[in-house]
């Protein structure tokens, strides 16, 4: 059986130092679309509200950067865990949290332990959920919660997992923007780490099931999150605490997302569709936890 749970779950937590400066960061923001004009505000690359993520002297790091800091892309750590061994052209990536402890920092070195809580059974496929805590020497930072969704590698009899899903508001949303995906958003993205040429090969991607190329979720998951900071949180990448999401659906560049989000205390919950096909779910179960 190419993922023995047992033997997953049961393992012990794998360590592996990470580290990055100033060139990452600006590298992934500019990934995610960082000094590109937005429908609601056309403004140029070099706006004082894009240089903070661009310009190394000015740069404040948005906290999905947690999720490709090092180098250590979540999604790799849980495909080369003890007991798993799965076919890449059956993976996506179901659902991410980052969690964060306390502001990123521009540069660092820290280290990540990483474990397998759990391998859910939902039949048709089997559900990997990697865990990632990261320290520095001055404590925590961050906890990143990744769920690996395998297709065809269910059936082995284990738990299920949680189901449940989350609601929209019952009113219009408090915000709506648009975010266009470029053509080359992919290509920029994966330098960040993320080396799957499910993003990049045509016939990998058909092999896949795709008949393009498709966008990194969490390359919509970081054009997210700064739309959400940048129009709710007044900018603020520290007044995040944590941002969850489930991957509904897929995007492929050149789409538009468009992002509607309903202010509630302490928190955003946020819908991601793609406007150019008919709406389509992108993003779900999503929300962003504010100070």
């Amino acid at each position: 059986m190419p993922i023995d749970a047992a033997k997953a779950t049961s393992a012990e937590p794998r360590t592996t130092e990470l580290a990055w400066d100033h060139k990452d960061v600006q590298l992934y923001h500019l990934g995610i679309g960082a000094g590109a004009a937005t429908p609601e505000k056309p403004r140029p690359a070099t706006d004082p509200d894009e240089l903070r993520y661009t310009l190394e002297s000015a740069l404040h790091v948005l906290p999905s950067f947690a999720t490709v800091a090092g180098g250590g892309m979540a999604l790799a750590g849980g495909l080369s865990a003890p007991g798993i061994d799965v076919d890449l052209a059956a993976v996506l990536h179901g659902g991410q949290t980052v969690t964060v402890h306390r502001p990123l920092p521009v540069r660092g070195h820290a280290t990540q332990t990483s474990s397998v809580p759990a391998v859910y059974d939902k039949g048709k496929a089997a559900v990997i959920v990697l865990r990632s805590e990261v320290a520095g020497d001055d404590g925590p930072l961050w906890t990143c919660d990744t769920q690996i969704f395998v297709r065809g590698e269910g059936g082995f009899g284990g738990d299920r997992g949680p189901s449940a899903r989350l609601e929209l508001p019952d009113r219009a949303p408090d915000l709506s923007t648009e975010r266009h995906i470029r053509e080359d958003q992919a290509l920029l993205y994966r330098l960040s780490g993320d080396w799957n040429p499910l993003h990049a090969d045509p016939e990998f991607a058909k092999l896949a099931g795709f008949d393009r190329p498709i966008l990194h979720g969490l390359c919509t998951y970081g054009v997210t999150l700064k739309a959400v900071v940048d129009t709710a949180l007044g900018g603020d990448v520290a007044r995040v605490r944590s941002y969850t999401t489930r991957f509904a659906g897929v995007v492929f560049p050149g789409e538009t997302l468009r992002i509607r989000q309903w202010r509630e205390p302490g928190r955003v919950q946020v819908s991601v569709t793609a406007a150019d096909r008919d709406e389509a779910p992108v993003l779900a179960d999503t929300v962003v936890e504010h100070r």
